[in-house]
C-alpha cells in the first residue's frame, strides 16, 4: 500500500513538474515574439511545413467526414425530419466539430510527431548544445517559429476542411439520396451561423497551439538515442490528441 501511495505521489510531481515546464516553453516563446519579424523567414518555413503540406492529407479526411456525416444525419433524420434540412444538420456538425477535430488530430499525426522527432534527434545528438554553443537559443531558433505557425496554420487548414467537408456531404447527398445541390446548400444558407464557424475555428486556434506546444516540449525533453526519439514521436501524438479532445470539451462549455 506505502509503494502504491509513493508511485501515486511520484506521478502527481511529475505532472506538476511537466506542466511547469510546458508552461515555461510558452513564455519563453512568447518573449521571442518581438523578434517575429526579423525570424519571419524561420515562421514562413513552418507554415509550409505544417500548413501547406499537410493540406492533401486534410482534404482528403475532410471529404470523407462530410460524406460520413451526410450518411448518418440523412439515417437520423429519416422518418421524422424532411431531407431538406440535411445541409443544415451536416454544415453545422462540420462547422463546430468534425472540421476542427479532425483537422487538429491530423494535423497532431503529421505535424505534431514530426516535431517531436525533429527536435529530439538534434536534442540526442547534441545539436542543441551546438545551437547554444553558438548563442543562439533553441526556444527562439526551432520553438516559437513551430508555435506561432501552428496557431496560424491550423484554423487556415480547418478552413479548408470545412469547405470539402460540406462539398463531399452535398455530394453524397445527391448520389444516395437524389437531394439537389441546389436544395441541400439552401439549407446551408438558411441555417448559416457566423458563430458555429467562428467558434470551429477558435477552436482550431488552440488545437494547432496545442499541438505544436506539445511537439517542442516533447522534442526538447527527449533522452537515450533512437529509441528516445521513437518513444517521443508516440508521446507526442498521444498526448497532442488527449489534449485536444480534452480542450474541446472545455471550449464546448466556454463557447456554447
Amino acid at each position: 500500500m506505502h509503494g502504491f501511495i509513493t508511485r501515486i505521489g511520484r506521478k502527481v510531481l511529475e505532472f506538476i513538474y511537466e506542466t511547469g515546464a510546458v508552461f515555461l516553453l510558452v513564455g519563453r516563446s512568447a518573449v521571442y515574439l518581438k523578434q517575429l519579424w526579423p525570424n519571419r523567414k524561420l515562421v514562413y518555413e513552418q507554415m509550409m511545413q505544417i500548413g501547406v503540406r499537410s493540406t492533401p492529407l486534410v482534404l482528403f479526411v475532410g471529404v470523407f467526414a462530410g460524406a460520413v456525416a451526410s450518411v448518418q444525419a440523412a439515417y437520423q433524420l429519416e422518418g421524422y425530419i424532411s431531407y431538406n434540412f440535411l445541409g443544415a444538420a451536416t454544415s453545422v456538425a462540420i462547422f463546430i466539430e468534425l472540421g476542427p477535430v479532425l483537422t487538429a488530430l491530423v494535423a497532431a499525426g503529421r505535424v505534431g510527431a514530426s516535431i517531436a522527432a525533429e527536435i529530439g534527434t538534434m536534442q540526442v545528438t547534441e545539436q542543441i548544445d551546438a545551437l547554444e554553443s553558438l548563442a543562439i537559443d533553441p526556444v527562439r531558433y526551432l520553438a516559437m517559429p513551430r508555435i506561432v505557425s501552428g496557431f496560424i496554420m491550423i484554423p487556415i487548414l480547418t478552413i479548408f476542411s470545412d469547405f470539402v467537408g460540406i462539398s463531399g456531404a452535398a455530394f453524397v447527398a445527391w448520389l444516395n439520396l437524389g437531394l439537389e445541390p441546389a436544395v441541400f446548400f439552401r439549407s446551408v444558407q438558411e441555417f448559416f451561423s457566423l458563430l458555429n464557424v467562428f467558434s470551429g475555428l477558435i477552436k482550431a486556434f488552440f488545437f494547432g497551439g496545442t499541438t505544436a506546444i506539445i511537439g517542442c516540449y516533447v522534442g526538447f525533453s527527449t533522452t537515450g538515442g533512437a529509441e528516445g526519439v521513437g518513444k517521443a514521436t508516440i508521446r507526442a501524438f498521444v498526448l497532442s490528441a488527449a489534449m485536444i479532445l480534452l480542450n474541446d470539451y472545455l471550449l464546448s462549455i466556454i463557447l456554447f
